[in-house]
């Protein structure tokens, strides 16, 4: 078992490598053109956008975007890639209790 270092105040951090710790990494693998492409804390950013409660395709699609790019690099040439996936995430992303598609 790797060790965790740190505290609640101060952070966690691998006791091995002073990294994150293994099971404080949240990336989901999604598919972006064909490719599965790891996206950190992305059921985290998926909640957060749906508790915004927007209904308009393009500004949920704006407000991922936003949201990704602050734990992850989206290269420029793949945005337009990136935009389709994310938003087929989201549609198909069902918080605990709530079914598919009721994003509105």
């Amino acid at each position: 078992m790797i060790g965790m270092g740190g505290d609640a105040n101060e952070g966690y951090y691998c006791s091995i490598c002073g990294g994150i710790p293994p099971d404080q990494i949240k990336i989901k693998k999604i598919r972006i053109n064909e490719k599965e492409t790891g996206i950190d804390r992305l059921d985290w950013i998926l909640f957060d956008v749906y508790c915004k409660h927007l209904a308009d395709d393009e500004l949920i699609t704006d407000e991922l975007v936003k949201r990704v790019r602050q734990f992850n690099y989206i290269p420029t040439k793949k945005l337009p890639a990136y935009r389709e996936a994310l938003l087929r995430e989201f549609k198909a992303f069902k918080p605990d209790g709530i079914p598919a598609g009721n994003v509105s």
